[in-house]
């Protein structure tokens, strides 16, 4: 009995794992950028006064703090490696399944290129692109913003993978 407790809650946490909403989430204006795995654990990009950039991984209730830009403290050198070819090749059928896995919540884009002829050139690309989908806007006032909200799921990534 215990070993079919087990069992079944080893195949829920799978299960809930495979279906975990995986979040994207960029915003240039307030400087928000972000990773999450619903539930499970966050991985935020902030500013440091220390450091250009740090980041901040919460995984259930503990903080960790990384400095990806930090020079190492320990330099060793290793042994250049011959290089072995990769069993694992993706093919273009097999990434575009795979990017058509992400979808894509919000979308604004907010441009100024610095130079009044090629926000010009931009400006109908920009429009016939607003008709059909997502947010475009070109302004003349040097504001650049990007929001961008992406979801996906693990089951969804592997199942781009897998060929039907």
């Amino acid at each position: 009995m215990l070993w079919v407790i087990f069992i079944l809650l080893f195949v829920s946490i799978v299960i809930y794992l495979l279906f975990a909403r995986i979040t994207l989430f960029i915003d240039t204006s307030t400087n928000r950028y972000f990773i999450n795995l619903q539930g499970i654990c966050s991985l935020y990009a902030e500013r440091d006064a220390r450091e250009i950039l740090k980041l901040r991984l919460e995984v259930f209730f503990m903080h960790f703090n990384f400095y990806p830009l930090a020079p190492d403290k320990k330099k060793k050198i290793k042994p250049e490696k011959k290089k072995k070819k990769s069993r694992f090749s993706i093919t273009f059928q097999q990434g575009y399944r795979f990017l058509k896995s992400f979808k894509i919540k919000r979308f604004y884009l907010d441009l100024d290129t610095g130079d009044c002829i090629s926000n010009a050139k931009l400006y109908p690309i920009f429009s016939l692109v607003n008709f059909k989908k997502g947010n475009f806007n070109i302004n003349f006032r040097g504001r650049n913003k990007l929001v961008l909200h992406i979801q996906n799921r693990p089951i969804y990534i592997i199942k781009s993978f897998i060929n039907f």
